[in-house]
């Protein structure tokens, strides 16, 4: 199984900054329950996003799927990118380290 990183950026900073509309709330909601959905299958090994409230801020994903394209199939039907509330760039990844404590979730 290959590993991939893709990294979502809002398209509208002030969805960070005056907080989102109500489409934006929806599909950053619907972008959560597919990213668990992944999770659930063992696609997904982390996904966060930067505290931060500016034209910096991201979110990754990094994920396994069999090939490019089915990575890249994954990205397209993420949510917040179908509906442009995200952008997203996908990158060839691969973790060299991983704690066996793993990280704190929350």
């Amino acid at each position: 199984m290959n590993q991939f990183l893709y990294r979502v950026q809002p398209t509208r900073v002030e969805m960070l900054t005056e907080g989102p509309t109500e489409n934006e709330a929806r599909c950053v909601q619907e972008h959560f329950e597919y990213l668990q959905g992944l999770v659930e299958t063992g696609q997904v090994l982390i996904a966060g996003r930067t505290l931060t409230a500016d034209e910096e801020s991201f979110g990754i994903v990094v994920f396994e799927a069999e090939s490019t394209t089915a990575a890249e199939a994954i990205v397209a039907n993420d949510p917040a990118v179908k509906s442009r509330v995200m952008r997203a760039h996908l990158f060839p990844y691969r973790v060299a380290l991983w704690s066996a404590s793993g990280p704190s979730v929350g």
